[in-house]
């Protein structure tokens, strides 16, 4: 890569105590820099065109300069950008916009539901990523650091804690069914296609059995297959595919209670030890090292799914599934509970209040451009759920239209998606093991990518808490301990039990209660601390002022929605059910608590804090406890400029935050200072010099009053 860059210019400014060579853009006749730790735009010079020349540049950094190193080199930092957007794209892009919101798009108005989807997406999807994203990257410090900001606060930061800790369990058990299905993908033919295996039943019809008695007939062609087919169906009270039966009754061996766990089926338990190594070994090195894995986790799924949409999308009855999924449905723009579902999906699809956000950005440079990752990173979700919904309906409209059936009739989302319609589109694909072992490796892949930041949001709030050199340099340790207790609490997600506990987990742990924890963190962060101090962090950080748009948001219309989610999750709310079995009610009461014990950690903490807090009344202790600690800010000493420059005073407490504009005017009148001690050292020097060796002062200026 060449690099424009100046040879022979230095320059001096106040944050740096030797001149150096400044980098920045310009033309061959003015080149104009900001500071690299301030950004302090008036530092600048103009060059003549014979300045500027042509060299390579390698890794970043110009010849003869050390290579790049992190800039916090206690905690480390991304390798580059690059790392961080594609990390946190694998993040936000999960299971999700693959098995929900092609199904939400389709219920809920097909084509029309993309208009509230996309206002909710500007006016609180996207503020609420930036908001987080500046948030880690301002404090350089993970979901539990950043509440220095007001320390009564801290219990939403451990609520985070909770909430990635529920999701990484059962996360990681749906990647080791992915697992599972890929491995049992490598055959010629795969052996959810046929009822002729000992664990179907006789409810059981398969629409290549069909096409099979009717090869073997031999009195017709391919007419007569969908025929066939057809009959088979209809003849039946109540069909069951063969996937299904094979989901049921040999994947899980689904047990016919919750409360029954019967036995742990040891080829998931085999496939969930395999998941959770490897999602150790990508985050041996915290970012390090799995930031050079999603360079292949994270775009290898868009590869897939463009193969799996060529091939949807030349299938018969493919563009049925597709009009299906965007014919819009206009009036059904008026229905509340359109908004709320778009609401939902833009806010649980996106990660926020999860905790990574916050701690992804927190390994970026202090001056990373995170309102611009913030944009490219929430579109980036956005467009892979609406392109994800063309691959799953095109498929799903060929099986439709092979079982002469509505689309409506063999659409579904969750795990009934990925592990059974599919799955059974996919037989009716020629060489379908290659299909399967295709779509089952991208799921694979998309659950990785959210799980890796789930690990690691755990791992970077243990150690930032503790904080000591010890655990910084053993982290691998921590992030072992992590995930053998993931692994271990996910065993019982592997027994007969296990599906129920699953959709509980699902429905429950992150429900409500991120809608609540991302709401006190706006009111917080906007009321408590202030939105004209954090504008000013920003400022101070990016260079530039938060836009308009996404002040009046972060102060107004994004807590207003995200109000609007709770109420609609609320008066929504219906109890579970899995197929035909209806939760008991002592499982209902175990969800809310799991979903309770993330929200209770705010309230708890607070009063805690506010109990340790100094004050003689409870009122100056609550005013302590929400005081921001002397602490916040910038984490690198560099990088506290301005009211976050320590400066020693007067007071008692003895270290002090001044504004910038005083710092420089004590500066000043230090420099005098010391410019009248060297004035008057110097008269020293000089008076000492013109006196004799014999001590006699010479008087050739100086008029003689006995002359005179």
């Amino acid at each position: 890569m060449l690099r424009r860059v100046l040879s022979p210019p230095v320059f001096t400014h106040h944050c740096f105590s030797t001149p150096v060579v400044p980098y920045g853009s310009g033309n061959a006749h003015r080149f104009e820099v900001a500071c690299p730790l301030c950004y302090d735009l008036q530092w600048r010079r103009l060059l003549a065109a014979s300045d500027w020349r042509w060299i390579p540049s390698h890794n970043g950094a110009v010849p003869g300069e050390p290579a790049k190193q992190d800039e916090n080199s206690r905690r480390g930092n991304w390798g580059n950008q690059i790392e961080f957007i594609l990390t946190s794209v694998g993040y936000a892009v999960g299971l999700g916009n693959v098995w929900r919101f092609p199904y939400l798009c389709y219920r809920n108005g097909g084509g029309a539901f993309m208009l509230p989807y996309f206002i909710m997406l500007v006016f609180c999807g996207i503020p609420l990523f930036f908001l987080e994203l500046s948030f880690g990257q301002f404090a350089s410090q993970g979901c539990l650091g950043v509440w220095k900001i007001s320390p009564m606060f801290k219990g939403v930061g451990y609520g985070m804690m909770v909430v990635s800790t529920y999701i990484g369990i059962y996360y990681n058990v749906v990647i080791c069914i992915a697992f599972y299905y890929f491995f049992m993908s490598m055959t010629d033919v795969l052996p959810w296609t046929y009822c002729n295996n000992p664990w179907n039943t006789p409810a059981c019809v398969g629409v290549m059995d069909a096409a099979n008695r009717t090869f073997a007939n031999a009195t017709s062609g391919l007419a007569a297959v969908a025929v066939e087919g057809v009959a088979a169906v209809v003849n039946r009270t109540k069909r069951t595919s063969p996937s299904e039966e094979y989901w049921k009754h040999y994947v899980l061996n689904i047990s016919d209670d919750i409360g029954n766990f019967g036995e742990v089926r040891l080829p998931i338990l085999g496939c969930l030890a395999l998941s959770w190594v490897v999602v150790f070994l990508c985050l041996i090195k915290g970012v390090k090292s799995s930031g050079k894995v999603v360079y292949f986790t994270a775009t290898f799924p868009y590869l897939v799914l463009t193969i799996l949409f060529i091939r949807g999308v030349t299938l018969d009855g493919a563009i049925n599934g597709i009009k299906y999924y965007l014919t819009p449905q206009w009036e059904k723009v008026l229905d509340a509970k359109v908004w709320g579902d778009a609401a939902s999906q833009i806010f649980y699809s996106l990660g926020c209040a999860w905790g990574g956000l916050i701690t992804m950005a927190s390994y970026n440079k202090f001056h990373n451009n995170c309102f611009r990752d913030s944009i490219i990173i929430s579109i980036t979700n956005c467009a892979t759920s609406v392109y994800a919904g063309f691959v799953i309906f095109s498929i799903l409209g060929f099986m439709a239209h092979t079982l002469n059936v509505p689309v409506s009739e063999v659409a579904d989302h969750g795990p009934g998606l990925a592990f059974v319609a599919y799955p059974e589109a996919l037989t009716l694909l020629p060489v379908s093991p290659l299909w399967s072992m295709l779509f089952f490796f991208m799921l694979i892949l998309l659950g990785l990518g959210t799980q890796f930041c789930l690990l690691e949001t755990l791992t970077t709030a243990i150690v930032d808490e503790i904080g000591t050199d010890w655990i910084i340099k053993n982290k691998p340790i921590v992030t072992l301990g992590v995930a053998i207790i993931g692994f271990c609490l996910g065993v019982p997600l592997t027994t007969q039990a296990g599906i129920y506990w699953l959709l509980l987990m699902d429905n429950f742990a992150a429900s409500f209660s991120l809608v609540l924890i991302s709401c006190i963190m706006c009111i917080c962060v906007m009321y408590i601390y202030g939105h004209r101090n954090y504008f000013k962090d920003v400022e101070m950080m990016l260079g530039f002022p938060p836009p308009l748009f996404f002040r009046i948001c972060w102060r107004f219309i994004s807590p207003l929605i995200i109000s609007f989610i709770l109420i609609f999750t609320v008066i929504q709310y219906k109890p579970i059910t899995y197929n035909d079995y209806v939760y008991p009610g002592w499982s209902l009461g175990i969800g809310f608590c799991m979903a309770m014990s993330s929200v209770i950690c705010i309230p708890i903490y607070a009063l805690y804090r506010i109990s340790r807090s100094p004050g003689a009344t409870f009122r100056e202790r609550l005013r302590n406890a929400c005081k921001a600690d002397p602490k916040w800010g910038p984490a690198l000493r560099e990088h506290r400029v301005g009211r976050y420059a320590p400066m020693v005073s007067g007071a008692e407490d003895g270290l002090e935050v001044l504004p910038l504009k005083e710092k420089e005017e004590t500066k000043e009148k230090e420099e005098l200072k010391e410019e009248e001690e060297a004035r008057e050292r110097k008269e020293d020097v000089c008076l000492t010099i013109q006196q004799g060796s014999n001590g006699s002062t010479a008087t050739q200026n100086t008029p003689n009053p006995a002359v005179a």
